[in-house]
């Protein structure tokens, strides 16, 4: 517990180990009060991922510190600097799974008085971002440790390697799909940002990824269908990077996932949204895509790094034939859900939701229901309604398809 155990315990060190004892016992407000002039960590989490792994180290107050990275072994090695050697970082090691694709294990420990070290062993050659966030919603101050492989990830060639190919498909009746389609499902949120929570504890980041998860199987089940997920588990993927994967694998749809939510209970409904160019259909669209659109602050991202899609204008006649498609999109997709739930609105709506900006990929947001209202928070939750809610999205898709044929394919990405 102290610094120098061969010496006499000194009257500041008694204290301290007091303060520490209580820390576990109280509340991580009061907690974080205790010792004056140090930084206390109050929470850790990791958050490993296919696209990389983060550690966030939630703490008190402002902190200073600095990393270097380091060969033979790689490693990186962060140092935190005024901060308290509490139990949260000295259960930090066991946090980390031995399948973490960028991380062999974690140390942590005392490096000199007043500095707490962590070394980070890494797994092959990794591209680290490191950043700090204020607080936001319920997250106090964060450092985030960003471990990124090197070389990305090309998702297209990840999605030609997990799914081959499907040999000379062959048109479906009344489909109108004579080709391959490729369709990107993302599950709102994960990670760091848990979405809205309903009055029973669900969390919009484990419905969608759920319903998600359904649909997938129900769209790799149709000969000239293929889905991609932005996510595949519980970690935050950026909004621009959503779009950004799209892209990459050429989808030719994007279907963002959601599980709506408001501050009155009574609301209730599933909706579609997609992306507008002169401003909200409604205050509610607005209200709802501001709400969306701070998954970023929520799950944090390194707003250093420069994103063209959240940065993206709609600036020309191919956006607008996107949004056009789109539409067409969200009425088929709405008109399905009216078969399986109550319609919050009777239209699909528009605002300036960022996931939905790809300039050439139709793009719609679907909330499924109202998270926030109790009894559509049970359906949500329900296996049968979630089985329900996939294939009233499947049938919506393959009504839109019936109707706007896909164009060959073009070779650029």
């Amino acid at each position: 517990m102290f610094d120098e155990l061969n010496s006499p315990f000194s009257r500041r060190d008694i204290l301290k180990f007091a303060a520490a004892s209580l820390t576990l016992l109280v509340s991580r407000a009061a907690g974080a009060a205790i010792v004056k002039g140090q930084t206390s960590v109050l929470a850790v989490r990791v958050w490993p991922a296919p696209d990389y792994t983060r550690i966030t180290l939630e703490h008190d107050q402002p902190l200073n510190f600095n990393y270097q990275q380091l060969k033979g072994p790689a490693r990186l090695m962060v140092d935190l600097e005024g901060v308290e050697f509490n139990s949260v970082l000295a259960n930090l090691p066991g946090k980390i799974s031995q399948a973490d694709p960028y991380i062999g294990l974690i140390r942590a420990g005392r490096n000199k008085p007043g500095v707490v070290r962590l070394v980070i062993e890494l797994k092959g050659d990794v591209k680290p971002q490191v950043f700090t966030l204020k607080p936001v919603g319920e997250y106090g101050y964060r450092l985030v440790l960003d471990l990124y492989p090197a070389e990305p990830i090309d998702p297209l060639m990840a999605l030609l390697e997990k799914q081959p190919l499907k040999e000379q498909p062959r048109p479906l009746e009344n489909s109108g799909i004579s080709r391959l389609v490729t369709i990107v499902l993302d599950p709102g949120h994960g990670g760091e940002d848990p979405g809205a929570i309903g009055r029973g504890g669900s969390h919009e980041k484990n419905v969608t990824l759920s319903i998600v998860h359904r649909l997938r199987k129900l769209i790799d089940a149709e000969q000239n269908m293929r889905s991609v997920l932005t996510r595949d588990g519980d970690y935050f993927i950026p909004l621009g990077s959503r779009v950004q994967k799209a892209r990459r694998v050429q989808a030719d749809l994007f279907v963002s996932v959601h599980a709506d939510a408001f501050i009155k209970p009574t609301a209730r409904g599933s909706s579609v949204f997609v992306l507008s160019e002169n401003g909200a259909s409604s205050s509610a669209a607005r209200w709802m895509a501001k709400r969306e659109n701070a998954a970023d602050l929520i799950g944090g991202v390194n707003f250093a790094v420069k994103d063209p899609y959240l940065a993206r204008t709609l600036l020309d006649l191919s956006q607008t034939a996107t949004i056009n498609d789109s539409m067409k999109l969200g009425k088929a997709v709405l008109s399905e859900l009216g078969n399986i739930n109550q319609l919050h609105r009777g239209r699909v709506e528009q605002a300036g939701f960022a996931v939905l900006k790809a300039p050439d990929i139709p793009s719609i947001l679907v909330e499924t229901a109202f998270i926030s209202n109790p009894e559509e928070e049970k359906r949500l939750n329900d296996e049968a309604y979630q089985n329900e809610m996939a294939v009233a999205m499947l049938r919506g898709i393959k009504l839109y398809f019936s109707r706007n044929p896909p164009l060959a394919k073009s070779k650029l990405a």
